[in-house]
């Protein structure tokens, strides 16, 4: 996957300056935003449904074109960005070990190497034993899994989540948050994290920006202090509540 341009400052893996995005019905979905986010950092955006998160994550993918601004991305060379979308967008008539190797097969990795990174990938997210099977034979968590996968599987340097969880059920989506988190940990990605849930995002996060409706402008940000490494125990404390009210509170000065 193509990025934008790699010249940032400082420890900043990703910078929006002015960014905004008016698409050519006239719809203004974005901006003006300005975003820094350091290497190793776990970020959510957060915000009612239309209010330019995903468009805001397409922007940093490289995926969309900004209208005005400056997007700057720093990775390693030869590192990408992988991208976990809302759908799994798996192919039915593949493997999962198939699905996973897409990004190696479309970068000319050789075989014996794909393998080997391929099931890295699916050990990390808890399905090696799953390889050969195919998406029909999976759960809804275990699809999202693979998903997970496939964008791993290039060892990137920062991993972009649009709303990965949302049709989940709850349990489901717990599990899923609790596995993310350790993978986050143990390979120090930087992430941005999509999301319209509060409970989600002060779970997630070390630091939550909360955006206005449509056009998309950063109205607040709030830091998650909590313990590391945070279990569900997290989940029931007096401090998630407060983060949690707290949001919610910025949220509605949102405007949202």
């Amino acid at each position: 996957m193509a990025v934008p341009a790699l010249s940032v400052e400082g420890e900043d893996a990703i910078a929006l300056r002015g960014v905004t995005k008016v698409y050519d019905n006239g719809t203004r979905a974005l901006g003006p935003l300005d975003l820094r986010i350091r290497h190793g950092e776990f970020v959510s955006l957060l915000g009612s449904s239309g209010c330019g998160k995903s468009t805001a994550l397409r922007i940093i993918a490289g995926l969309v074109k900004p209208t005005a601004g400056s997007v700057d991305v720093a990775t390693r060379s030869g590192h990408t960005i992988g991208f976990v979308f809302q759908e799994p967008t798996l192919m039915p008539w593949c493997s999962v070990r198939e699905n996973v190797r897409l990004p190696l097969k479309l970068a000319h990795v050789a075989r014996a190497e794909s393998d080997a990174r391929v099931m890295e990938a699916l050990a990390q997210v808890g399905l090696a034993e799953f390889a050969s099977a195919y998406p029909r034979e999976l759960s809804g968590g275990m699809k999202m899994r693979v998903s997970l996968a496939r964008a791993l599987v290039t060892d990137p340097d920062i991993l972009l989540m649009d709303e990965p969880f949302a049709a989940l059920d709850e349990i489901t989506r717990f599990k899923l948050n609790n596995d993310l988190l350790n993978l986050w940990r143990s390979l120090r990605k930087t992430v941005v994290f999509v999301t319209h849930s509060v409970f989600e995002s002060v779970y997630l996060s070390q630091r939550v920006v909360v955006m206005t409706p449509r056009p998309g402008r950063i109205s607040a940000e709030h830091r998650i202090d909590s313990d590391e490494p945070r279990t569900d125990d997290f989940r029931t404390s007096v401090r998630y509540a407060e983060h949690c009210r707290d949001v919610s509170r910025a949220l509605m000065l949102a405007g949202v």
